[in-house]
């Protein structure tokens, strides 16, 4: 499949079939797939943690539905869990950051998703990127420092949800070339 394919496939699923683990080489794949992530001067500000036991992986998925019980119910059917977790940028990446007022380390954690999700697309698998969980219990879970921010989850597994449309703006409404909207022509 190429690329367009790959991204016009991919969806958030919501049900993971329980019964099927995902295997290791694909799991290996994906989190070569994301090393490989860029990232501003090369900060690489991230700790991945593969969360693969069944029942680490349970306590994961209750942590995303602590504090709300109709959210996120699915995530224990998903087997395999990758939490991220923001590291310092390095002094470049920093100083550029506070110059220009720009959080790096959220954007390259966002590239970072993006690597994921798409990895694991590409090995037929599914996705859901998960920002709502209670973090201190998913740092008392992974013995993650008081310290360290908790940014995603990703669950993935074989889905078994069918695809779905891409429900998207019109190009028209999103994209303009060689300026912003609604600009003035001289």
């Amino acid at each position: 499949m190429n690329f367009l394919e790959l991204v016009s496939t991919r969806q958030s699923d919501r049900a993971f079939d329980a019964t099927r683990p995902v295997e290791k080489e694909k799991t290996d794949r994906i989190i070569e797939a994301a090393r490989l992530a860029p990232s501003a001067c090369n900060a690489q500000p991230w700790h991945l943690i593969v969360v693969d036991d069944p029942d680490l992986k349970d306590k994961v998925a209750a942590a995303t539905t602590a504090r709300s019980p109709g959210i996120n119910r699915f995530t224990r059917q998903a087997p395999l869990h990758i939490i991220l977790v923001e590291e310092k940028v390095n002094i470049t990446s920093g100083l550029g950051g506070w110059m220009k007022r720009k959080d790096y380390a959220q954007m390259d954690l966002g590239i970072l998703a993006a690597h994921i999700i798409l990895a694991a697309r590409a090995e037929g698998l599914g996705s859901c990127i998960l920002g709502w969980f209670d973090e201190p219990r998913m740092r008392q879970i992974l013995s993650i420092p008081p310290t360290k921010r908790v940014w995603l989850d990703i669950a993935i597994g074989y889905s078994t949800q069918p695809l779905r449309p891409k429900k998207r703006k019109p190009l028209a409404e999103t994209v303009t070339r060689n300026g912003y909207k609604n600009r003035k022509k001289k």
